[in-house]
């Protein structure tokens, strides 16, 4: 009996084609931009912060355990993790592991630890106010900011700040750093990561794309789209003018828009509980 499962033709074809048509535009757009030196402060942060290539990005894969029918070493070649099978090519999953097995484990045990531990939902996306704290230098200049340096302060000083993701933490000001509820390091993320954080959840489209192509392109396209609607609830929330942007800002600064944002926040880590179950479902059949 083969250990895998055997994709017709046609069938891979098309699945891979429906991933394709939707991300090739976003690639397409992503490229069109940087030759015109345009920036996009909200979309090109799943590119840059995740340091995304679109090439990668359009690399479609069944994931581990599928051999594609007819399939040749042109489009799934070996130097992308694939090799020969009876039918056609499939994952070389026993050679990935041997060469990424660490990898695969911290990230799995990362996904189960954050899916045991209780939402968090009262950080109320401070840590982009707490980037700009105290600080006349900001990340998206091309934007400006919505508010004045004052009434930041003001914010970020009337509400605690309990950011529970490192990589958001670290680009906190050095002023804003000490204002935190905890000092997180990269070692504790095991034990600070929750679902509730709107980064967390984006961030499982970093690890889908750290683990191509033992991970389905089905479940990176669903982490995607996930992630994209997170982080224009992040910047919706930010202290930027995200009108330029054609978004209206979520001002948490007032009690409608703290609402506003968390309900945004609960319903972005509802929809990322089946995809991270999915992502573990995934990583114990390796």
């Amino acid at each position: 009996m083969p250990s895998h499962r055997v994709w017709g033709f046609q069938e891979w074809q098309a699945a891979r084609t429906c991933y394709l048509e939707e991300l090739e535009p976003r690639v397409q757009a992503r490229r069109a931009r940087r030759s015109r030196g345009e920036k996009d402060p909200v979309e090109d942060f799943l590119w840059e912060y995740y340091s995304l290539r679109g090439g990668r990005l359009l690399f479609w894969s069944p994931g581990s355990g599928v051999a594609l029918e007819h399939a040749g070493s042109d489009e799934f070649p070996e130097t992308s993790g694939f090799c020969a099978t009876r039918e056609g090519r499939k994952v070389n999953t026993e050679d990935l592991l041997r060469r990424r097995k660490t990898g695969v484990e911290w990230i799995r045990r990362l996904l189960i630890s954050v899916q045991n531990r209780d939402p968090v939902y009262h950080c109320l996306g401070l840590h982009e106010w707490a980037m700009v704290y105290e600080k006349e230098d900001i990340r998206h200049p091309q934007l400006g900011l919505r508010l004045p340096h004052e009434d930041i302060r003001s914010v970020v000083e009337s509400f605690p700040l309990q950011c529970t993701h490192y990589d958001a933490f670290r680009f906190f000001s050095q002023e804003a750093r000490p204002l935190n509820s905890v000092s997180l390091t990269p070692e504790r993320r095991l034990d600070s990561e929750q679902p509730g954080c709107l980064h967390v959840n984006m961030d499982l489209f970093k690890w889908c794309m750290k683990l191509q192509p033992l991970v389905s392109s089905s479940l990176t396209l669903q982490a995607f789209r996930l992630a994209d609607r997170a982080r224009k609830l992040d910047m919706r929330a930010s202290p930027y003018d995200i009108r330029k942007c054609g978004l209206e800002p979520i001002c948490i600064e007032t009690k409608e828009g703290r609402k506003e944002y968390v309900e945004g926040q609960q319903e972005i880590a509802e929809d990322a509980r089946p995809i991270r179950q999915a992502f573990v479902e995934e990583l114990a059949a390796l």
